[in-house]
């Protein structure tokens, strides 16, 4: 993507980190008893030779084809000085009655003011779906931070909002924490891989687009 300066995988399995060492990326072995993503970046981030940076993201693993404008931007909300920066992409009202997509509704300034697998903004009067549909969001799997509030996010307990909805960026929303939205003008190919069937779609994309890059002198594969 050419947006970090360095990349590192963090994991507590044992499978994943030789698969991606044999590939030549640097991989680290966590623990494996952590609540969220965010809780296993910090413990990496915590360690000696993963201190001193300025921001520190966190791309999901389960979602590959996130696209770099998605990682600009987290990291740009951070630049205009909130403590948290994610990313968005408009999705068509469909996207409500989907458990599976969270969507997030924001403050006129770009904050999150909140996430949800539930159809949020609800349309509670079908004449007023030209204003709603506008607003409709889908949230991306990616999150950036600054040191502080990364150990802040994780000194929280978890929320029972978070528990309720199964959404992490819950706890330091529900705690006060600003996080910055960033609006992503295009959703990726596919978004997170949680089913067998999911899988088997992104392993399809996948071969095409490693195919597609052999083709094209230039694209970085």
């Amino acid at each position: 993507m050419g947006v970090a300066d360095r990349v590192v995988i963090a994991t507590e399995a044992e499978e994943v980190a030789l698969a991606m060492r044999r590939g030549g990326a640097e991989c680290v072995l966590t623990r494996a008893a952590h609540a969220s993503g965010t809780d296993r970046v910090a413990e990496v981030a915590a360690r000696p030779p993963y201190r001193g940076f300025d921001v520190i993201v966190n791309v999901q693993g389960d979602e590959p084809f996130l696209d770099a404008a998605a990682v600009r931007g987290a990291v740009a909300e951070i630049a205009r000085g909130r403590p948290l920066g994610t990313a968005a992409v408009p999705a068509p009202a469909s996207a409500l009655d989907e458990p599976g997509i969270v969507k997030v509704v924001c403050a006129d300034d770009g904050r999150a003011l909140y996430f949800s697998r539930a159809p949020i903004p609800y349309l509670r009067d079908a004449a007023d779906r030209p204003s709603r549909d506008p607003l409709v969001r889908q949230h991306l799997g990616v999150y950036a931070y600054t040191p502080s509030a990364l150990a802040a996010w994780v000194a929280l307990p978890p929320h029972p909002l978070e528990l309720s909805e199964r959404l992490e960026q819950l706890r330091p929303l529900a705690a006060g924490v600003a996080m910055g939205v960033a609006r992503v003008d295009e959703a990726p190919v596919m978004g997170g891989i949680d089913t067998e069937s999911d899988l088997a779609r992104a392993n399809l994309l996948w071969s095409g687009a490693r195919a597609d890059a052999t083709l094209l002198p230039g694209v970085d594969a």
